[in-house]
């Protein structure tokens, strides 16, 4: 990062490299189209590069700094947007899904489809902090830091999404 501070783009280069999938999917699991995503995550590599100085080591992993930058210009483009508008997942846009190998849509598939769809009618904090802690992999404090709210909150909010998911699913698989 002081690279990148004092201008190294080869420095800014194997950043983006390093953090950029991981921040598309989480813009893409909070906003559920490839374009947004992609205007989103270009906004955070932006960021990067102009407000390097303001990254601090002692508060925050760089992970940690970028999700927070992600979070908010995600939060801030759905309350001007309105609702997510889901699409096929990120994941078979870019041909990466492990679920996702040229087989025909099966019981596992549709089963995936359903989980995604019924991510994706979560609140939006509900839906970030699962995100955030169950597919990018942060600890409640990461997470709860990265939403900027306390880490009772998060688990609160972790809770509700996976009694709703429950909810939705079991209603789901009764019609």
């Amino acid at each position: 990062m002081q690279a990148v501070c004092m201008g190294g783009r080869s420095a800014y280069q194997t950043l983006v490299k390093r953090h950029l999938k991981s921040i598309s999917h989480y813009a893409y699991r909070l906003l559920g189209n490839p374009k947004d995503t992609q205007d989103i995550t270009q906004e955070v590599f932006l960021r990067l590069w102009t407000n390097a100085q303001k990254w601090n080591s002692d508060k925050s992993k760089l992970t940690t700094w970028l999700h927070r930058i992600a979070h908010n210009l995600c939060i801030d483009y759905l309350r001007k947007h309105g609702r997510m508008q889901t699409q096929d997942s990120f994941d078979d846009e870019v041909g990466d899904s492990p679920s996702n190998n040229g087989e025909s849509a099966d019981g596992k598939s549709d089963e995936t489809i359903l989980v995604r769809t019924a991510i994706s009618a979560l609140p939006e904090n509900q839906r970030s902090a699962l995100s955030l802690c169950h597919y990018q992999g942060f600890s409640n404090k990461e997470a709860a830091a990265i939403m900027n709210i306390s880490v009772k909150a998060l688990e609160s909010a972790i809770a509700r999404a996976k009694r709703n998911l429950r909810e939705t699913l079991a209603e789901t698989h009764k019609d």
